[in-house]
């Protein structure tokens, strides 16, 4: 199975044809897109072409890349040749001191934009953080509210926010898997190390346990896994170390 790459993780080692040769020579098929990628679609549609790349899946930001914005987003997404778009975060209002109401108003324009997404031909999902598995004083999740209120939309499972948001991602996975599609793999580090890097590891070389979170992924149905570090200080090593550990799970 292969790992794809999110190239959010390498955008401090641009020029992006230096980054993608880089990857492609690791072995890597796939890439997942985000914004800092989209500006001109067709040209790196050509470059991912010319490496023996494709990008399956992509990170559109914000909510509204999916109303207002829904022409510009799937022209993008058509493009560069994608199946599966993601929400990867809410604005900053949902972060810190949004109440059940407003997430489940989120929750319902995230339903909205799914269903014009699949009429789209195209498939739509959200990518959570660890925000949505912070309880509100009633001991309601967010993430529970947007799995309710929107019933037909995909879950991108970035596993790592799961546990840094406080939750048990086994079990999560156990409850949902029907709505786990994509995971994002990513580590880690020990407590107190790899401060520079935001405490984030390479795959592999950090505190999660991915054999067993693999295995449960893998039961549920998840079938494309993305291989994600927030603020590597080499992305060279987080993506040779990275793929060289999935090829064990």
């Amino acid at each position: 199975m292969d790992l794809s790459f999110q190239l959010y993780s390498a955008r401090d080692f641009t020029p992006w044809e230096d980054v993608i040769s880089m990857i492609a020579g690791m072995g890597y098929t796939q890439v997942e897109g985000f914004g800092g990628v989209y500006e001109d679609a067709p040209a790196f549609r050509a470059l991912l072409d010319a490496n023996g790349l494709t990008m399956p899946s992509g990170h559109f930001f914000p909510v509204g890349s999916f109303e207002e914005g829904l022409g510009d987003t799937l022209a993008s997404a058509k493009a560069l040749g994608m199946e599966r778009l993601f929400c990867p975060a809410p604005e900053d209002a949902y972060r810190d001191g949004a109440d059940a109401a407003a997430w489940t108003e989120l929750a319902k324009r995230l339903e909205v934009a799914g269903q014009k997404v699949r009429d789209a031909g195209l498939r739509f999902g959200w990518h959570n953080h660890h925000w949505e598995f912070m309880p509100f004083a009633d001991g309601t999740i967010p993430m529970q509210l947007i799995l309710d209120h929107a019933p037909s939309i995909e879950w991108e499972m970035d596993v790592a926010w799961v546990v840094r948001g406080g939750a048990d991602p086994l079990e999560w996975i156990a409850a949902n898997a029907d709505r786990i599609t994509t995971a994002h793999v990513k580590d880690i580090a020990p407590a107190g190390e790899c401060a520079d890097e935001d405490g984030w590891a390479d795959v592999g070389h950090g505190t999660m346990d991915w054999p067993a979170l693999m295995a449960a992924l893998r039961k549920a149905g998840c079938d494309l896994f993305v291989a994600e570090h927030d603020k590597p200080n080499d992305a060279r090593r987080f993506a040779q170390r990275s793929i060289t550990s999935f090829k064990t799970y």
